[in-house]
């Protein structure tokens, strides 16, 4: 299937460019986040866009397509949410008739939310949807579900966090010959990263490695999760002064060759590529960001003879939850919340670990047929 559509964009004011990519429509609809980074291109956006579209099936959607927004441009700039704006006024026609734009690296759902307001609605929203009554109930608990905290954490992260490290967990238990408790390096230490590492601790694992943007922090005797946590939360570098002397420091770029079992790459997309690849020494790869595996490294990965998890049956949580609770699929109640979307991620990484362990199938191959998407319709008009 290729995408449906593809627009560009020029920004007026700035040297900004951006892209819309809808990889396919469902009754309609398709969702998919707006990324903001200097170095995004339409390439990036359209394999973001697939990953969607393959994220929804792997949901068991029945309602959403996948699509995805890009803008290659400096969100930290100061004129950053101008940027957005004029971006989203560029692309309102499509959001008005269903194509569903949401947050994601460099960007916050807040944000386009007032956008939307001064244009007189919500969310975006086909035509159908909007007449149906039961879509305005669901949109209003799914809002009031977005103020909830789990842990200390938004409830968003908390669902896409947890959901990795089930997923972790149980591709984790379909490998032969190894230990129960798996030592863990995660590329990530934001709100995500966070979760996935406070859930899967949890499971009896150990995280003995953690990387944000600057540096890579390792200890094989397990690091305190929390207190990175705590020392990363509202700034945007590490406090190393107040780390415990048993924990090394190293450039952030020496995350991928730790030794570990499990890794787990759950930030920025393409960190693992052709130059290095070969330097991963885990047994497991667990795609918790999207597409942080490039096509040339995944061969690689694949010739290693590593297990993998992909993107889009990895990380699906959140957009389940979104898709789920919007279209009256699951109670909006917290812990059934939490228990559904966990238990779909174990699901998902079963059928794939059983089909890699028992039949030699490389995970993504596997993944790649068995929620392939298979639904093109035309948008509402």
């Amino acid at each position: 299937m290729k995408p449906y559509l593809t627009v560009e964009w020029n920004d007026t004011e700035t040297n900004a460019k951006g892209w819309m990519v809808v990889h396919n429509f469902v009754k309609g609809y398709t969702g998919g986040g707006i990324r903001m980074h200097p170095c995004v291109t339409l390439r990036e956006v359209e394999r973001l866009a697939k990953t969607m579209a393959y994220k929804y099936k792997a949901c068991e959607s029945q309602y959403c397509g996948g699509c995805k927004g890009g803008i290659a441009y400096d969100s930290k700039a100061p004129d950053a949410r101008a940027v957005l704006r004029r971006y989203l006024i560029a692309m309102m026609p499509y959001i008005k008739a269903g194509v569903s734009l949401g947050g994601d690296l460099g960007t916050k759902y807040g944000d386009m939310l007032e956008v939307f307001r001064e244009f007189g609605f919500e969310m975006p929203l086909t035509k159908s949807m909007a007449a149906d009554p039961r879509i305005e109930k669901n949109m209003q608990a799914y809002n009031k579900m977005l103020d909830l905290t789990v842990d200390g954490r938004p409830i968003n992260d908390v669902i896409a966090g947890y959901g990795v490290a089930c997923a972790a967990d149980e591709a984790w238990s379909y490998l032969p010959d190894t230990e129960e408790s798996a030592a863990v390096v995660i590329q990530g230490m934001g709100r995500v990263g966070s979760a996935i590492a406070k859930k899967i601790q949890q499971f009896g694992h150990k995280v003995v490695g953690m990387a944000d943007s600057k540096v890579c922090v390792y200890c094989k005797d397990g690091l305190d999760t929390e207190l990175l946590y705590d020392l990363k939360r509202g700034h945007r570098e590490l406090d190393l002064t107040k780390l415990p002397e048993t924990y090394q420091i190293m450039p952030t770029e020496q995350w991928v060759e730790q030794e570990c079992d499990i890794l787990i790459p759950a930030a920025l997309d393409n960190v693992i590529h052709k130059d290095n690849a070969e330097r991963v020494r885990a047994k497991l790869l667990v795609e918790g960001a999207n597409i942080p595996v490039s096509p040339e490294a995944d061969k690689i990965l694949k010739n290693k003879g590593i297990y993998l998890i992909c993107d889009f049956t990895a990380n699906l949580s959140e957009a389940w939850f979104y898709d789920a609770v919007f279209f009256g699929v699951v109670e909006p109640e917290l812990n059934t919340v939490l228990r559904e979307g966990e238990a779909l991620c174990r699901r998902n990484a079963g059928k794939l670990m059983k089909a890699a362990v028992e039949e030699g199938i490389y995970a993504r191959e596997s993944a790649m047929k068995l929620f392939e998407p298979d639904i093109q319709d035309m948008p509402e008009i």
